[in-house]
């Protein structure tokens, strides 16, 4: 029995790896997961450097903070600009399946329609051959 696969398999089955990697990021990214374990690292950072006595390592106004941000901006944007870019792929592959799905399904109603048809026309006809024979041989 042959398994046939949706356009969503498919399309899966096309990425590489750094395109897998890149959808797991953005999504990784996306997530409220990300958001507060960030939030909590932040607020750790910046602890740390205020009542730290002995080292700071990143005095306020957290310069080195900002570079990591902006090192993270630098690599998150591309990244999920990729992602962005293979969904616009998966949805116009979505839209074709979906016209493809939509014109196979048009040729059978039409299909169907000619073959009613067909069959009420048999069935008229039928009825005329039957009309037709009960007035030649009229019931006495």
């Amino acid at each position: 029995m042959e398994i046939r696969k949706n356009w969503h398999e498919k399309h899966h089955e096309t990425l590489n790896f750094g395109s897998r990697l890149a959808d797991s990021v953005a999504k990784g990214m996306g997530s409220w997961r990300f958001i507060i374990i960030q939030t909590i690292l932040v607020i750790l950072w910046m602890g740390l450097n205020l009542v730290g006595y002995v080292y700071h390592w990143d005095v306020y106004p957290f310069i080195l903070l900002n570079l990591v941000f902006s090192t993270q901006a630098a690599y998150a944007a591309p990244i999920i600009m990729m992602a962005q870019n293979r969904q616009n792929d998966r949805d116009r592959m979505q839209a074709q399946a979906d016209y493809q799905t939509n014109i196979d399904a048009k040729l059978e109603i039409e299909a169907l329609a000619l073959k009613i048809k067909s069959l009420e026309v048999d069935k008229l006809d039928k009825i005329i051959q039957i009309l037709i024979e009960m007035k030649d041989n009229p019931v006495k």
